[in-house]
């Protein structure tokens, strides 16, 4: 049958339109979408469904990797950046928001009076745990798949980002200890 997927799935002449190519006032059918869109599409879709559920506690998906830094103790705006992969304006922001919040403090560093140190409040690590359990991160990415899936899933991605792929085959036990590190000084 023309234009049907292969048995892999796989559209005809993946690399091409073949006989399927877009017809002006109709969607291209996203067995017809290149990779990319589809990872992309699933990305966004994700994302959205995250933010949706951190914004009950005022958070997004830029912020929540911060408090989890934070769980481990406090750092500088320039080490959360640097660990984030964003600049220091956009930590900025992140930090100016979670403060806000009440979820971090600023705190002058015990060595260098001229630094100011970023730590998690007990109303951030109460967030962190709450918001950032990772069960519902992954029943909330993986919905659909069979257990199998997620496992070959895991793999692919961990392939495609270029690490082992049998090291992230399976989901990891995370889980924030029983509370946050005791204050310095």
């Amino acid at each position: 049958m023309a234009g049907a997927p292969d048995a892999a799935g796989a559209p005809p002449d993946a690399m091409g339109w073949g006989d399927g190519a877009p017809v002006p006032g109709r969607p291209v059918p996203a067995v017809m979408w290149p990779t990319g869109r589809l990872v992309s599409a699933v990305a966004r879709r994700i994302e959205r469904d995250w933010n949706a559920h951190l914004a009950r506690w005022d958070l997004n998906h830029a912020s929540l990797p911060v408090l989890f830094l934070l769980a481990a103790g406090p750092r500088s705006q320039r080490e959360l950046a640097a660990d984030s992969g964003v600049t220091e304006q956009t930590m900025s922001r992140i930090i100016a928001r979670l403060d806000r919040t009440g979820y971090i403090e600023r705190r002058t560093h015990e060595h260098d009076r001229r630094r100011n140190d970023v730590a998690l409040t007990e109303t951030g690590y109460r967030a962190l745990r709450e918001a950032g359990d990772p069960r519902f991160a992954e029943e909330m990415s993986v919905q659909g798949l069979s257990p199998e899936q997620v496992s070959q899933l895991r793999s692919i991605l961990g392939t495609m980002l270029g690490h082992d792929p049998d090291a992230l085959a399976e989901p990891p036990a995370v889980s924030v200890d029983d509370g946050p590190p005791p204050a310095e000084g």
